[in-house]
């Protein structure tokens, strides 16, 4: 029986798949099978893990032979960046901020050069080692107009006092013509000389008022010629004091350059001095020109300005002390000098409060 068994194993037939393996249809199917299985579930695996892959793209065509896929990766194509935009605008910042600090630092250098140079030709002046240029004619012009704003500021201040003074005596005036007022009623007999000092009394106040109204304008208009118009002419001399200094300054130096050796180097720093030179000549010749027609406004401007004020003082003074009530007011009338109601001075009850 055993050799039936054999004979007919030997002749069964064995099937041949197309690779040439004797391995049986079925058995290979199934193996094919587990093994796409197990593909699968590593690439679900993978999947879930890291997440789907944006930078690639699967294009599948169904045309003719078949479904055909494609990966076309799309990292070549590149939207702008946050991060890049970012970089830029922060080199742009940097940038501009790097062209302040040179810009700064250039402003400061030539201030320090020119701070040098001045101080330089100040000290030579002041120990006779140095040349400074002089126009006489202006720098007589310029103490000239020195001296009178010191004369003006004494008028000034001495004016300002009498104005002080005045108002004193106009208010103990009234403080008397009313206590003489009072008298009057109380007193009957000596009811008439209480009312006559009563009655002068004020009216010396009320002239009184308006001299100080004349004085009070005389005084205003005096101190805007002196802190006022002078002032900003003698802001332009000095102006023109210190450019005249740069140029003597930028001239010393250009004659010294010029005076040494003739070498390559020099001759750059000679052709830079002798353009600072020029810069600084012109800036010292326009404000000379400046201050000379300002001296000759202000010449004009004050004598024009205190015509009219000394005889409004001199008016409204003669006036007063004449007794001339009506010759003091036709005084200011002229003049339009208006005066301030009484009591103007006072802040309000709502500045008080």
């Amino acid at each position: 029986m055993a050799d039936s068994i054999m004979s007919k194993a030997a002749t069964m037939e064995i099937p041949i798949n197309s690779n040439g393996d004797s391995r049986t249809l079925g058995e290979d199917d199934g193996l094919e099978q587990a093994r796409r299985w197990n593909l699968d579930e590593q690439d679900l695996q993978q999947v879930m893990v890291s997440g789907p892959n944006l930078n690639e793209t699967s294009i599948v065509s169904g045309g003719y032979g078949g479904a055909a896929e494609g990966i076309i990766p799309t990292s070549s194509i590149k939207a702008p960046s946050m991060h890049h935009s970012n970089s830029n605008a922060n080199m742009m910042a940097e940038e501009a901020t790097r062209g302040i600090a040179v810009e700064k630092f250039d402003t400061v250098k030539k201030w320090g050069i020119n701070t040098y140079k001045c101080t330089k030709q100040m000290f030579s002046e002041r120990f006779g080692r140095g040349s400074r240029t002089v126009d006489l004619e202006l720098e007589t012009q310029i103490d000239l107009l020195r001296d009178t704003k010191s004369k003006y500021e004494n008028v000034l201040q001495l004016a300002s006092s009498l104005t002080s003074h005045f108002y004193n005596m106009v208010q103990t005036q009234q403080a008397l013509g009313d206590i003489f007022a009072d008298l009057s009623q109380k007193s009957p007999e000596l009811q008439d000389e209480f009312g006559y000092n009563a009655e002068t009394q004020k009216l010396l106040c009320k002239n009184g008022e308006t001299l100080l109204g004349a004085i009070n304008f005389f005084v205003s208009s005096v101190n805007t010629l002196v802190n006022k118009t002078m002032e900003d002419t003698l802001m332009t001399i000095k102006m023109y004091e210190n450019a005249r200094l740069e140029f003597d300054a930028y001239r010393a130096d250009l004659e010294e350059l010029s005076a040494g050796p003739r070498d390559a180097g020099t001759m750059v720093r000679i052709e830079m001095a002798q353009q600072q030179y020029q810069v600084h000549r012109d800036k010292y010749e326009r404000l000379r020109s400046d201050v000379s027609i300002k001296l000759k406004f202000l010449e004009e401007n004050k004598v024009k300005v205190m015509h009219k004020q000394l005889l409004l003082f001199h008016n409204a003074i003669s006036a007063y002390f004449a007794g001339n009530q009506q010759q003091l007011e036709q005084t200011l009338r002229q003049f339009n000098v208006k005066l301030k109601p009484p009591g103007s001075d006072k802040p309000s009850w709502l500045e008080e409060q």
